[in-house]
């Protein structure tokens, strides 16, 4: 992080705070407390000598950006025209023009201007808007039109809320002033201005369009946190994110690049081992070390990756070194309501429920505690009200609709999952969270199609490949719950042993025993190696046994270990094997000359 990096991060959070976005403003004051106070002392003896731009990158021609037209997170294709490929940050001394005019306006915008901001800080939009009118300074024109978009956000909610029992009421509020609002910044050159435009284009679900003039945005002032966290918003899946990630005019080395990268993978529930590493790179010394926000992207990465007691140890890190910090406090709340930290979980309800009752983080986290103990019905209120202060929370959704389905109530989980649905379509959680409420309702063909939204997004999850299996079996398609029971064992890790014998168990369905044996013996050779008790495999064991007995040129020598081994023992199935012994010194004398003479134990 050299010290021109540090230069324009310092700069950004009076740039976002100046135009009210606050979220953006927070995250660079949370990132520049993190740099090491040499690197800032430094940038403070020397105010004016680093350039507050992003050099170019120099790249060859690249693709066009694509989006599969089967991706489950999107219904149409998306490319970007190749135009967007060529902006890039200008050096100061090219944008000294466009500087030296905007600066007149700027003062004599300053009286009104410093007015509006105050007014945006006491959330008075229209009061922002009036005292804006026939300013000139682009910085005005953004805070104005944003503010009109605030209102008419506002006004929309509103509306939308008073008809919330009305059949024909759409799932999501429109807002529809959102076109007039892009009128006025369709030919906008502000990297300001063309972030709005971007966010009106993708809440008018125009992502093409929308993506073109973010990256446009961010080319020229790569520092707006919004603007990336939107990108964001913008990538349906992993393969989106790897073909968009080569077309942003930054290398992939850049700390905005990696941390956009990483914060992507976390939303579409699917980080790897590679995220986890450049969250530990940009924890070095060299970049933010010991910053409480790419500490809590660590700890997010370790949860996706289902490594709950790192992300546990990770949070309390977190915790220490800023007590207060709210922010994905509902993460930490899942990973010790996982971890069954029933004590924990209880301390850290009470302490965030004094000191900030009202953030949807905190809701969800008392959620987590009432569920753990059992008190269904209260987690629902709590996590009810997290989605009357925040309507897009989406982990409260999903969350309530987990506990209408522990209280056996489908219709409400349901209506739960599709409000999550609504929100974001590539979250898994809440397509898995349909698919079980629809089993639940027997609806297994339903419940096979939720599960099969679920898969597409995360396609390494055990559970959902089991949980289509089921459904299949269920419809009486054997084949199909064979073929997924498959799939499932590519990840199984610890559950090899039980998907090796439900594989087992629908082949001997499908009269198929060597297809079942093979199972069997899979399940025997496991639990050997893992020194797990003889009762765990005994019965796999006769099988086997019985199979190489039946078959011509059957492994004798391999059934009698199997069935000495059950007969020595004191399990329950000790009387079969012994009797399976007694018939198989019988065919051993009938048939002497097919015993082989080794084999593989």
């Amino acid at each position: 992080m050299d010290l021109r990096l540090v230069a324009e991060l310092h700069k950004s959070i009076k740039d976002c705070a100046d135009r009210g976005l606050v979220v953006a403003a927070k995250w660079s004051s949370e990132l520049y407390l993190s740099i090491p106070q040499h690197k800032r002392d430094a940038l403070c003896e020397h105010p004016t000598t680093f350039s507050t731009s992003t050099p170019a990158r120099s790249r060859s021609p690249q693709p066009l950006l694509s989006f599969a037209v089967d991706s489950p997170a999107i219904s149409a294709g998306l490319s970007i025209p190749p135009k967007a490929r060529h902006y890039a940050p200008l050096p100061t001394s090219e944008r000294s023009p466009y500087q030296s005019q905007e600066s007149d306006p700027d003062q004599a915008d300053d009286a009104a201007f410093l007015a509006a901001q105050a007014f945006f800080t006491s959330k008075e939009f229209s009061r922002v808007v009036h005292v804006l009118q026939g300013c000139r300074s682009e910085k005005a024109q953004f805070l104005s039109l944003y503010c009109q978009f605030l209102i008419s956000e506002r006004s929309t909610e509103r509306n939308w809320y008073k008809n919330f029992s009305d059949r024909d009421q759409p799932a999501i509020p429109f807002n529809r002033r959102l076109l007039g609002h892009l009128e006025l910044v369709k030919n906008a050159d502000d990297p300001w201005l063309l972030f709005l435009k971007g966010l009106f284009l993708s809440r008018l679900n125009r992502r093409e369009e929308a993506v073109e003039s973010i990256i446009v945005s961010l080319g020229r002032y790569p520092w707006n946190w919004s603007a990336w966290t939107l990108l964001g918003q913008c990538v349906g899946d992993a393969q989106e994110l790897a073909s968009l990630l080569p077309l942003l005019p930054f290398p992939a080395s850049h700390p905005l690049v990696q941390m956009f990268q990483i914060k992507s993978m976390n939303e579409l529930n699917s980080p790897t081992e590679n995220e986890l590493a450049l969250c530990d790179h940009l924890l070095g010394d060299d970049y933010f070390r010991g910053s409480p926000w790419v500490m809590s992207l660590r700890a997010c990465v370790l949860y996706h990756l289902h490594d709950f007691g790192q992300a546990e140890k990770q949070f309390e890190n977190i915790l220490s070194l800023d007590p207060y910090r709210v922010d994905d406090i509902d993460i930490y709340s899942n990973i010790l309501y996982v971890t069954e930290n029933r004590l924990k979980l209880t301390w850290l309800a009470h302490e965030f429920l004094e000191r900030d009752k009202d953030r949807p983080e905190v809701c969800c986290l008392v959620g987590n505690h009432y569920s753990l103990r059992g008190e269904h019905e209260k987690a629902v209120k709590y996590f009810r009200r997290a989605t009357e202060l925040d309507r897009t929370y989406l982990s409260a959704w999903t969350l309530m609709g987990h506990e209408y389905i522990e209280m056996k109530n489908s219709h409400a989980a349901i209506e739960a999952y599709r409000r999550a649905v609504d929100i974001s379509r590539k979250d898994y959680r809440a397509w898995y969270g349909l698919g079980q409420a629809y089993e639940l309702l027997s609806m297994h063909q339903y419940a096979l199609h939720y599960y099969q939204r679920a898969t597409a997004l995360r396609p390494y999850d055990v559970r959902l490949w089991q949980a289509q299996a089921t459904c299949y079996e269920e419809i009486g398609r054997t084949r199909d719950a064979v073929e997924c029971l498959k799939r499932a064992l590519l990840s199984a890790g610890s559950q090899e042993i039980t998907l090796s014998l439900k594989l087992a168990k629908l082949y001997e369905g499908l009269e198929e025993p060597v297809e079942a044996a093979a199972y069997h013996k899979r399940v025997v050779d496991i639990s050997r190696v893992e020194g797990r008790p003889i009762q765990d495999y005994a019965k796999s064991s006769i099988y086997v046994a019985r199979h190489q007995m039946v078959i011509p040129g059957g492994d004798l020598e391999l059934a009698k270990e199997y069935l000495e081994r059950i007969a020595q023992s004191n399990v329950e199935e000790v009387t079969q094997a012994t009797d399976w012994l007694k018939k198989l010194k019988s065919v051993m004398l009938s048939r002497p000359s097919t015993t082989p003479a080794s084999h593989g134990s």
